[in-house]
């Protein structure tokens, strides 16, 4: 059987704590995203609850609508040590979401007292057959890990600099095209 999950791993000079923080707050996931799609929060409350859902405006030039959103459920909130969620949407526009088998998983391990090592998991390994008649895992390339935890470092830095809470209103990186 093929690997069912992909991840990849940076170290980022900034302290655990602060690395969380971003994570934790939706708005910076645009920011964060590796690779283009995610655009912009609908739920804007900080990550803090097993169970907590929050919603992402998406866009994939592939889907049928183009324009589409996400119901994102916290399963994993360890902090700040491991903050993760499992992916679903509203097939029926009757408020039951429904969660495909993927989710995403960053694990943060503190190297000192301003270094942290950060693991991104995208991890599609409960994908139900049905499912993946239709779509492809992973839906993106190899970089796209990579790219987000570079994005995740740059969006993260200077708000540990200024020892604040970073916030990515109005703030979006370059996006890197395919290779």
């Amino acid at each position: 059987m093929a690997e069912e999950n992909v991840s990849a791993t940076l170290t980022i000079t900034v302290p655990i704590a602060g690395v969380f923080a971003v994570l934790a707050d939706p708005t910076t996931h645009a920011a964060i995203d590796g690779t283009g799609w995610v655009q912009d929060p609908v739920d804007r409350a900080r990550l803090s609850e097993v169970g907590q859902i929050f919603r992402m405006d998406m866009y994939h030039p592939g889907h049928p609508d183009g324009d589409y959103q996400v119901a994102n459920k916290v399963h994993v909130l360890d902090p700040p040590h491991a903050i993760g969620w499992l992916t679903g949407y509203d097939p029926k526009g009757d408020g039951n979401l429904e969660f495909g088998g993927w989710f995403w998983r960053y694990d943060l391990t503190p190297l000192g007292p301003s270094t942290t090592e950060v693991t991104l998991t995208y991890d599609w390994s409960a994908v139900p057959q049905s499912v993946r008649a239709y779509l492809e895992f992973p839906p993106f390339g190899p970089e796209h890990l990579t790219d987000s935890l570079a994005h995740l470092a740059d969006l993260a830095a200077p708000a540990a600099r200024a020892g604040t809470t970073a916030t990515a209103a109005g703030v979006r990186p370059a996006r890197r095209t395919s290779r």
